[in-house]
């Protein structure tokens, strides 16, 4: 053990200890250094930068002894916060600290702005900044301003970025082929755009007993509409305008569907909600897809029911229940409409 003389007036040498240098501590500086400490003299330990205290103590004092206390402090690195979640992009690390660095990337679409690694420092921030994932700009489509084909964004703004769509359209009277749409893609392309081409259809074709209104032209372009109708009493059956389409063919055309006779001379029925006699209101029959009610007599209840039967271009069934009487027999026997009905309506 050390010890240092003392001089007494009566010229004795008395020796009092005093403490070597302390031990060193990894990752660690005392703040005072040098060979000896006398008794009661203090020090004091402090980290490294970029370490922290994870256990023991920071201060000790020498003793009467000359012997330092067991030193139980001990130092770790520093950890730096977590980063948030990258929007569109991913963080890598494995370490988060003092001196640890972590790597950046971006999902497919989107491009880093700014550093691509950032490390941990002793103050416990990452250096340099965190970066943020920006989506790939697609610049305008190829388009001449003066050219046929136009498009228009489906957002606002002036700025088309990753996965946006654009919209396009052709100047009339020609027709676009391709998509109508088109989507800026991670590579800072447009997916394939259409084109404009003259479309002409041929002269419509007439209609059996009907008519073309204004058919008078030599050539129709494409979305060109004509308009049919049906010479009386016939009925039109389908659309009543034929567009020219982009294949050069016309969307399609009506029918006219002829009107129906009545196949019997006496009868009383019911129609558009009321009950006529056929020989009183039929003399042109009734239009196509026109329906009326027939009375049958149901033989064991002595009742009348209805049953429906409808003109189909020009054919109408009689149903196989109804009864037609005869002049001589109208005058003897109940006609079926003018029974009790079998359901207690009229």
């Amino acid at each position: 053990m050390p010890t240092r003389p003392v001089f007494m007036p009566t010229r004795s040498v008395l020796y009092l200890p005093v403490c070597p240098r302390p031990p060193e501590i990894p990752l660690a500086t005392a703040d005072i250094n040098k060979a000896e400490y006398s008794i009661g003299e203090e020090i004091s330990y402090s980290c490294n930068p970029g370490y922290v205290p994870q256990s023991g103590n920071m201060r000790y004092t020498c003793p009467i002894r000359g012997r330092w206390p067991a030193i139980t402090l001990r130092c770790t690195p520093r950890n730096c916060p977590l980063p948030e979640p990258m929007n569109n992009g991913r963080i890598l690390h494995t370490s988060l600290s003092y001196q640890s660095v972590i790597t950046f990337s971006c999902d497919t679409g989107y491009f880093l702005q700014g550093p691509q690694t950032s490390q941990c420092q002793a103050d416990g921030q990452w250096q340099p900044g965190l970066p943020a994932c920006q989506p790939v700009i697609c610049p305008p489509p190829p388009i001449s301003p003066y050219e046929a084909l136009t498009y228009r964004r489906l957002k606002p703004g002036n700025i088309s970025v990753f996965q946006d769509v654009i919209m396009f359209e052709c100047l009339s009277p020609l027709a676009l082929f391709g998509s109508e749409t088109a989507t800026c893609l991670a590579t800072g392309n447009w997916s394939e755009l259409p084109e404009c081409r003259f479309v002409q259809c041929p002269y419509p074709e007439e209609i059996e007993n009907g008519f073309i209104n204004f058919a008078l032209r030599r050539t129709y372009d494409y979305k060109d509409t004509v308009s049919y109708g049906c010479n009386p009493p016939y009925v039109l059956e389908g659309p009543a305008q034929s567009r020219c389409e982009k294949t050069g063919q016309w969307s399609g055309k009506p029918t006219c569907r002829a009107p129906c006779e009545i196949p019997v001379k006496r009868a009383t029925v019911l129609y558009n909600g009321r009950k006529v006699t056929v020989q009183g209101h039929f003399q042109n029959g009734i239009q196509h897809a026109e329906t009326i009610w027939f009375y049958c007599k149901n033989k064991e209840h002595g009742c009348s029911y209805k049953v429906p039967t409808q003109c189909i271009d020009g054919h109408l069934s009689v149903p196989a229940c109804f009864k037609e009487l005869g002049f001589f027999q109208s005058l003897i026997k109940t006609e079926a409409a003018h029974l009790t009905p079998c359901d207690g309506t009229e």
